[in-house]
């Protein structure tokens, strides 16, 4: 039996690594997968593979900065699929390694944008539906970064931070409205989520890096993609507001 047989999920972020690899499996498992990405010819692309592979799916251009764009997704998911069953927020951006003496308040704000005020926006916009039918499963992609300090830079440390919190908040003050949220925290993952890095710090980053010795080794996005797949399945329908960790092992040093 399919797990996800006639869900209709959103993923942000989808033509890429991890986000890509839950779009492909959602699909695989039943799933009508609205494809969400800033990158038209990938998410196309994605999209393209589903439907070869046998899957349903359909390419919203978004930039989850933008609350109009947010809203043309919602409106295009309905418009096409009648409903909501799982959002998934997995858009999100590095920043350039840099501590809190160097940060600039322009990556400061852009990468707080990305990664923390679109799943706040994705979510609100998200909750009418599920509330109209007291069911609806959110899942955010967190890092472990969010819970420890030397991971990255202050920007996405504390956009992280934020995003296990708002994940805590909400599965809790909506888990009597039938809707449950939950969080992915990935350790180091091969993703293209690097490219977002420019001109990295260097004080920040040779300190971040110093611990890279420490992972037993990089996970691949279809790993992630499995852990987000039993959140937003009936195989957790018990868990809520709780982060599962995907990190191989690293933070049990």
């Amino acid at each position: 039996m399919k797990k996800l047989l006639n869900k209709v999920a959103i993923v942000t972020g989808a033509a890429s690594g991890m986000g890509q690899a839950t779009a492909h499996l959602f699909a695989h498992e039943g799933a009508k997968v609205v494809v969400s990405d800033r990158n038209k010819e990938a998410g196309e692309q994605t999209v393209q593979t589903i439907k070869q592979n046998g899957g349903e799916a359909i390419f919203v251009q978004t930039d989850v900065t933008k609350e109009e764009e947010i809203r043309a997704l919602f409106d295009e998911t309905v418009t096409q699929y009648g409903t909501l069953d799982i959002l998934v927020n997995n858009a999100g951006i590095m920043d350039n390694m840099a501590a809190v003496g160097q940060v600039s308040d322009e990556m400061w704000y852009k990468v707080l944008e990305v990664n923390t005020s679109s799943v706040m926006r994705m979510t609100r916009k998200a909750l009418p539906i599920f509330l109209n039918k007291k069911k609806g499963v959110i899942v955010n992609i967190a890092s472990v970064g969010g819970f420890r300090g030397g991971n990255a830079g202050a920007a996405y440390t504390a956009s992280k931070h934020a995003v296990i919190g708002l994940t805590k908040n909400t599965g809790y003050l909506y888990a009597k409205e039938g809707i449950r949220c939950n969080a992915i925290a990935p350790g180091a993952t091969k993703t293209n989520i690097g490219e977002s890095m420019q001109n990295l710090d260097p004080y920040g980053s040779a300190i971040c890096r110093s611990g890279m010795s420490l992972l037993p080794r990089l996970g691949e996005s279809e790993e992630i993609a499995s852990a987000v797949l039993f959140l937003a399945s009936e195989d957790s329908s018990f868990i809520n507001g709780e982060v599962l960790v995907a990190d191989g092992g690293q933070t049990a040093y």
